[in-house]
């Protein structure tokens, strides 16, 4: 774990806290808003946001680490988006789908939560993959 492994986990966390609270405080903050028997409030939520970002910090660490031990010398766009798609069909994708299961969501609310989090994931592999790319 190099100098450059810790910045692009640095960078990831940052992007992906950030476009966290793009997707899920701005874009579907109304949409939790209709399930308060489902979701935490406001105020309860911030007391658990250490908890977000030690979760933040063990994503970056380990979509990082794996993303440099399997990145082949090919071009790092095509790259990242694939590795951004596959960690979406591992992670996102799934785990949105057991929610659904298990949890009375609204199925427009999981569709959004889906696409706009495989459009996120497939970004954030874009990032990584431009953090490694090589330079000439």
């Amino acid at each position: 774990m190099n100098k450059r492994f810790w910045l692009s986990t640095l960078v990831f966390f940052v992007v992906a806290m950030g476009t966290d609270f793009l997707l899920h405080g701005l874009l579907l903050n109304g949409d939790y808003a209709q399930l308060p028997n489902i979701m935490r409030s406001e105020a309860d939520s911030q007391q658990h946001f250490p908890i977000m970002l030690l979760a933040h910090v063990f994503i970056a660490i380990a979509f990082v680490w794996i993303y440099q031990r399997g990145c082949e010398d090919k071009p790092w766009l095509g790259q990242g988006l694939r590795f951004g798609v596959v960690v979406a069909f591992l992670t996102v994708i799934p785990t949105y789908m057991i929610y659904y299961v298990v949890q009375p969501l609204p199925e427009m609310l999981v569709i959004k939560q889906i696409v706009f989090d495989l459009i996120r994931t497939a970004g954030l592999g874009v990032v990584v993959a431009w953090m490694y790319r090589t330079r000439s």
